[in-house]
């Protein structure tokens, strides 16, 4: 039975290590792609009279950054506490079993650093998606 715990266990942190990476391409690979268009439609409103559907469509696509980075940024942090729960079940299965000196404990703190490096990697490509655009449309 301990073997199939593991096995779960195991399995458990492949799926959210992949729902992770999910999270974090599709928050980069849409703010790359709305910080082109917002950029787009900025020049075009800060050319002569304002238009008001570039204007409208500059505000969605902020707004919509602001959610989907959001979303990115929650779903990390879910993943980061799924992970340090399971890997703590490890380390206390390892324990129970007095192998748990070949899992450093320094690892749990190492994807707690990298959680928040992903984070920021998101939090900032999504500043610089909507700041871009603002800046080209009022300066």
């Amino acid at each position: 039975m301990l073997t199939q715990v593991h096995e779960h266990i195991v399995a458990e942190l492949g799926h959210s290590s992949r729902t992770d990476t999910i999270f974090v391409v599709t928050a980069l690979i849409f703010d790359l792609v709305v910080l082109g268009v917002n950029s787009g439609a900025a020049a075009g409103a800060s050319e002569g009279p304002a238009s008001l559907a570039a204007n409208l469509i500059l505000v969605v696509f902020i707004l919509v950054t602001l959610f989907v980075n959001l979303i990115a940024v929650t779903g990390l942090f879910v993943g980061r506490r799924t992970r340090r729960r399971l890997l703590e079940g490890l380390v206390a299965m390892y324990a129970d079993n007095q192998v748990d000196k070949y899992y450093n404990p320094a690892l749990l703190s190492d994807y707690g650093t990298r959680y928040l490096l992903f984070t920021g990697v998101i939090v900032l490509l999504g500043s610089t998606a909507i700041l871009i655009p603002l800046i080209i449309r009022f300066v």
